[in-house]
């Protein structure tokens, strides 16, 4: 049988010295498979490309084309970004059976991309197969979840408790499997991602800045009849939200509104779209009267439901190069 080529691809923005830390798990995690890694610089601007390139080389890292460094000439996003990757071969010019998606701050255990490639070899109709996703503080982050719907916003925004119990299904996050099982979709913090699929189905909307470009994918691949997997056994270590700053920001930037609505649009269409608008506005005004009652802050960003309205407002772009 014929060993799966594996071509793994890290996003940088602005964060040399973390991709180099997932680079180096990565790698060590790839030796098994004899996979190959490609580091791409989201036209970070801050030295990223020059840093990342000079320390390949020292470590050795460029030989035989074991790792390649690439520079985007323009940041069009997190799918943009990994699209140049998702373009390239082998550094024998050979076409990778797998695409092996990691973040930047992620980084993989021991056996991690291999259990991915298993999966996806015994389940030739699974397009993609992610890992189990813990912090650096051990705790495990939600990565297995339903597509958006109109139900969904309504149950996520009010938060709920009786809600939640009448629409069981509804919910985006789903309870954290503990075994591995088919989802709709699932975050691509660790995604190995069959390639034949992409042939078939396109690669990343580039439309998508940051955000719900991973669960568009997913749609995309369900509809062609792909299938997308949570696989426990295989594990990373997920710092998060590095080169987005959004552990730290108090309110939600344009671009997530941006990439909510594209892909509601883009998906269901205009009438559903704005039926899901609605549904979220309805359930965050629950929220709030049930936040307010209790003494509570609610628990969106600032100015949530505010922003939400407002960018619905605003003409509706599908050019990523409105976005940069």
């Amino acid at each position: 049988m014929t060993k799966p080529n594996v071509l793994c691809i890290l996003l940088n923005f602005c964060t040399p010295d973390m991709t180099l830390r997932a680079a180096e798990a990565a790698l060590a995690d790839l030796h098994a498979l004899g996979g190959e890694l490609v580091i791409v610089d989201n036209a970070s601007g801050d030295g990223s490309y020059e840093t990342l390139a000079r320390e390949v080389a020292a470590r050795g890292w460029a030989e035989n084309g074991l790792v390649r460094v690439i520079a985007s000439p323009v940041n069009g996003g997190f799918g943009a970004g990994n699209n140049i990757g998702l373009r390239m071969k082998m550094s024998n010019a050979s076409s990778p059976h797998y695409f092996y998606v990691l973040n930047s701050d992620a980084f993989p255990d021991a056996g991690c991309s291999a259990a991915l490639v298993e999966h996806l070899e015994a389940h030739p109709k699974a397009g993609f197969a992610c890992s189990h996703v813990r912090g650096e503080d051990n705790i495990v982050h939600t990565t297995a979840f339903r597509f958006p719907s109109i139900a969904g916003e309504f149950v996520g925004a009010a938060r709920l408790g009786f809600i939640d119990r009448m629409l069981p299904d509804a919910p985006v996050p789903m309870p954290q499997p503990h075994e591995t099982c088919q989802v709709d979709w699932s975050a691509g913090a660790s995604m190995m991602i069959r390639r034949s699929m992409l042939d078939e189905i396109g690669a990343f909307d580039e439309t998508f800045f940051l955000y719900f470009e991973e669960t568009d994918l997913c749609l995309r691949a369900a509809r062609a009849g792909w299938s997308c997997w949570y696989v426990p056994d295989s594990r990373v270590v997920h710092i998060g939200s590095v080169s987005t700053g959004m552990k730290i920001k108090r309110r939600m930037p344009s671009y997530w509104y941006d990439s909510r609505r594209h892909y509601f649009i883009k998906n269901h269409g205009r009438v559903y779209a704005i039926t899901a608008l609605f549904a979220h506005l309805a359930g965050g005004i629950l929220h709030r009267l049930r936040s307010g009652i209790a003494g509570r802050r609610p628990q969106d960003p600032n100015w949530f439901l505010a922003d939400l309205v407002t960018h619905a407002a605003t003409p509706y772009r599908t050019s990523s190069e409105d976005r940069l």
